[in-house]
């Protein structure tokens, strides 16, 4: 099983954000690069050396640059499909990248993920904020499901789910902080400041995402539980307890760190 929250790259987003806006940082390189852009087909170094007053061979040489940053594919091809005579001449258009920056990083792509998800398969006389968690779970599931099925690390007990958590967490911003072997603090929040204009939905929205996770993962001995402290994540991985459910709730809680205002009793929580 596959979700579609896995990362696409097995290096932070905001280090591969930074070299690919490194590369860009050269003049010649940005010029060849917003020529791509423009062309909207498929081009030659020798259009792309036009267009920048450069040589070919310089131009072969920054676009290639482009290439192994991620920012361009190249291959073979005849440009317009018009076939000569002879080796197809290399061409170049822009990947599909996306590239953010962002220190602390920030994913609110994953929680707009579970939110289009949450509307689309609503279930008949459930609220948003229901749908929106199920959905949450259900996601972090797919997640952890996957996880286990790339690493096949056989039966897991608190250490290890705990090592091989961090390294996932790691990839999507959480900044994890190993307090103790079976204890994760998430020292970043990827979802603020969304997680301070509304407490109790995104708090609870990633609580029910990390549970989920954990889950299938098959992790053992381990919980995620909402323990909300000023400037890092409301959640943190703990050695799992006795008692049923987690030591407080995305109602309230969630509000003190944040600084937001607690809903009244006649309030609801649906957004």
């Amino acid at each position: 099983m596959t979700s579609g929250l896995t990362p696409s790259s097995p290096h932070p987003r905001a280090a591969a954000g930074v070299e690919a806006v490194s590369v860009l940082a050269d003049d010649v390189r940005r010029t060849l690069y917003n020529f791509t852009r423009r062309a909207h087909r498929p081009v030659t170094r020798e259009e792309a050396a036009s267009d920048a007053g450069i040589s070919a061979k310089l131009a072969a040489f920054h676009l290639d640059k482009l290439v192994a940053a991620g920012l361009l594919h190249s291959r073979y091809d005849s440009p317009g499909g018009v076939r000569r005579v002879g080796r197809k001449p290399k061409v170049y258009e822009p990947a599909e990248t996306d590239i953010r920056i962002s220190i602390p990083e920030r994913r609110p792509d994953v929680l707009a993920e579970i939110l289009v998800d949450a509307v689309l398969e609503q279930e008949q006389g459930e609220d948003a904020r229901s749908a929106a968690l199920r959905t949450a779970r259900r996601r972090g599931e797919e997640l952890g499901a996957a996880t286990r099925s790339d690493s096949r690390p056989g039966r897991l007990g608190p250490e290890r789910s705990v090592s091989l958590t961090a390294s996932v967490l790691e990839e999507f911003g959480f900044e994890p902080d190993r307090q103790a072997p079976d204890e994760l603090r998430l020292l970043n929040c990827p979802f603020h400041p969304l997680a301070a204009r509304s407490p109790q939905l995104v708090c609870g929205i990633n609580h029910a995402f990390l549970g989920g996770f954990l889950t299938g993962l098959q992790a053992g001995g381990i919980d995620a539980v909402l323990a909300p402290h000023p400037g890092r994540c409301c959640v943190e991985l703990r050695a799992a307890a006795d008692g049923p459910g987690a030591p407080g709730s995305a109602d309230g809680i969630c509000a003190k760190e944040t600084g937001a205002r607690q809903p009244a009793p006649d309030e609801g929580t649906t957004p």
